[in-house]
């Protein structure tokens, strides 16, 4: 039997290989805004990366112009991907702990990058068994959000790296008759649980129908007030809904994460756009984060689309990234390897972007609550003009 087509890097690497001089500097600007400046990596940082097989990218996001009246607002933010590290017919604590001490050594080379707020893939200390439609063993990775094994162990890790954390995980909701929900945990670098996020969207879409598990959250579009920032959270099919970035821009987000778990070719040639449409048309930074490789489970499933039993989810493709409000962005972490991206940004960029484009100001709340108040009745009817 042949043997599978290697998986494609990056975009990155095919440029690099195949372009060369100004040629690749003009497309570069073209495809990412601008060219932002790369930072420094520590050497511990480099150490544990080779040790631990991942690989480390930083760049650095300016401003338009220096401000005459404001200190500049910096903030490092680091965005992990990972790939699962133990077969999924393994035991679920030795899987969750083989994943708990793999990403605890990424939170430590993130530390040395002088990271202040990290953010997890989607439900990232599990695979993604949500999709194979079969309730066990898989609920009972379950947990509680305020106080089950991940958030003690990311609380651990707030503390000892004096470090916001983001965490996304599958929450057992015991004060609500044990429902399951796809929940995104932020816990303070004090270590405190700031508060939490169920995810708005959930797909029915090909081998993602999701709702076999959990439905639509019920938290609407928090805020979370950090040391470093407002951030929020738009939990990976979320990226589909404009009005769901919206609404975090309109509630203040200053960095708004979308951790996702989403494989090719499904969703690919989206990934790119979504969330760096968002924040230029929200006027702030976006952070996008996928999971890498290939997860494959003991049992087939189907999908409902045509397509034979199978006992895998395609391919995680990674290059996870980070988008400015004036349209720029990082290059994208690798298709193929775990990885940590650092970014350092001035929020500063957000209000001066705004009041260059007025896209904030020219916004029509009135004009879209009054037309959407009309869609949502039952004898809505579209606003056509016909040529009879």
């Amino acid at each position: 039997m042949a043997s599978a087509k290697p998986q494609t890097e990056s975009v990155e690497k095919l440029l690099e290989k195949n372009v060369k001089g100004e040629d690749l500097t003009e497309i570069k600007r073209i495809l990412y805004g601008k060219d932002l400046q790369t930072l420094k990596i520590p050497a511990e940082a480099q150490t544990l990366a080779g040790k631990h097989d991942f690989e480390i990218q930083a760049y650095k996001f300016g401003t338009i112009f220096k401000e005459q009246l404001r200190t500049p607002r910096i903030v490092r933010v680091g965005l992990i991907q990972t790939q699962i590290v133990r077969p999924t017919s393994d035991p679920l604590k030795e899987q969750r702990e083989a994943i708990y001490d793999h990403v605890a050594k990424i939170v430590e080379a993130a530390a040395y990058c002088g990271v202040n707020i990290v953010c997890f893939q989607e439900l990232w200390p599990y695979p993604f068994a949500f999709c194979t439609r079969e309730k066990q063993p898989w609920c009972e990775l379950a947990e509680s959000a305020e106080d089950g094994p991940t958030t003690q162990f990311v609380q651990k890790l707030s503390r000892q790296y004096n470090m916001v954390i983001v965490s996304s995980i599958l929450e057992r909701a015991e004060n609500l008759e044990d429902i399951l929900w796809n929940t995104t945990v932020v816990v303070s670098n004090s270590g405190r649980v700031l508060g939490k996020h169920r995810k708005n969207h959930i797909p029915r879409i090909g081998d993602f129908n999701e709702s076999h598990y959990y439905m639509e959250g019920d938290t609407g579009h928090p805020v979370f007030q950090t040391q470093f920032g407002r951030i929020a959270v738009n939990i990976c099919f979320g990226r589909h809904h404009p009005l769901n970035w919206l609404m975090f821009g309109v509630n203040g987000a200053e960095i708004v994460f979308n951790p996702s778990a989403t494989v090719a070719p499904l969703s690919e040639p989206l990934w790119g756009i979504e969330a760096r449409n968002a924040a230029i048309a929200n006027g702030y930074f976006t952070a996008a984060i996928n999971r890498v490789g290939t997860e494959t489970f003991p049992n087939e499933f189907s999908t409902g689309d045509g397509l034979p039993p199978h006992r895998d989810l395609k391919y995680f493709y990674g290059s996870s990234y980070v988008a400015a409000p004036d349209g720029s962005r990082t290059p994208g972490l690798s298709r193929i390897r775990d990885g940590l991206l650092v970014a350092e940004l001035d929020l500063n960029l957000n209000r001066q972007v705004r009041d260059y484009t007025c896209f904030q100001m020219t916004q029509r709340f009135d004009l879209y609550a009054e037309s959407l108040a009309k869609v949502a009745q039952p004898d809505y009817k579209p606003q056509i003009i016909r040529d009879n």
